[in-house]
């Protein structure tokens, strides 16, 4: 199985795109997330990922720089729908409030006959915390990560190789959520800054984490990879150097910084 970061920055980046990912085991996707415009229509070209071949969505929240590349993927592919060229279903799950406001934005900006796909051949899953899917032949469990700015939604997924793939969203892992991320051979995680420029970013103010803080929490956790991203983007071309010299100094398993469209092999 195969993980392609599309876009590694958090809400205000414009030099790189907002944080969203693809699973891919051979001809399947699980994207989870869009990031906040059709720039995603391309980083899915440039990652050799046709819109007919994606049936699976989760949006983990509402804010713009998650769900408005959603909204983009819902006109296209409906479009498609209504052209023939779109076998299937496309199922996004997400939880009940985020389905009504993503179906209310696709209703005031997208054509009706468009629109008609929804909750037919465009399926809102709504998923509660503690509620387990199969996606891709593999067990996924969705759970709220307890956010104090938006109900968001995180998940693993139990690998085929008997590993556990784990995604917080985009605030700093909850102790609440213990059960769901122990024994987790992949975290990603969310690192607004580097710790030693805190005070110029204020990641606290924005409920966001610093390298040194998610490190340390792998290590806590005995997590064996760890990938950070929904960064500033002030240090695109040295974030991986500094973040990686931060990060090593509280974090002893494999770290892993990427950039836009980088991929990792994460199951064999």
């Amino acid at each position: 199985m195969k993980l392609t970061i599309l876009g590694t920055g958090n809400a205000a980046v414009s030099e790189c795109y907002n944080t969203c990912f693809v699973l891919s085991d051979k001809e399947e996707y699980f994207l989870v997330d869009a990031g906040g415009g059709n720039r995603i229509l391309k980083l899915l070209k440039d990652a050799g990922i046709e819109l007919e071949d994606i049936h699976n969505i989760f949006v983990t929240h509402e804010h713009i720089d998650h769900v408005l590349g959603v909204i983009w993927l819902i006109r296209m592919i409906g479009q498609r729908m209504n052209q023939g060229k779109y076998e299937g279903d496309l199922r996004i799950y997400c939880h009940q409030e985020l389905a009504e406001k993503i179906q209310t934005i696709a209703s005031l900006t997208i054509q009706k006959k468009v629109c008609r796909h929804m909750g037919e051949r465009i399926q809102f899953v709504k998923v509660e915390s503690g509620e387990q899917r199969e996606i891709m032949g593999c067990t996924v469990t969705f759970f709220d990560i307890a956010s104090t700015k938006a109900k968001q939604f995180g998940f693993t997924m139990k690998l085929k190789n008997g590993g556990k793939f784990t995604c917080v969203g985009d605030e700093p892992y909850n102790e609440a959520n213990y059960e769901y991320v122990k024994g987790s051979s992949w975290l990603l995680h969310e690192a607004f800054c580097l710790y030693a420029e805190a005070d110029k970013f204020k990641p606290y103010e924005k409920h966001h984490s610093t390298v040194k803080e998610a490190c340390q929490l792998a290590e806590e956790l005995g997590v064996p990879n760890l990938l950070l991203y929904h960064t500033e983007e002030t240090h695109l071309k040295e974030r991986k150097e500094l973040y990686t010299a931060e990060g090593q100094e509280y974090y002893h398993g494999n770290l892993y910084v990427p950039d836009d469209m980088e991929e990792f092999i994460i199951c064999t």
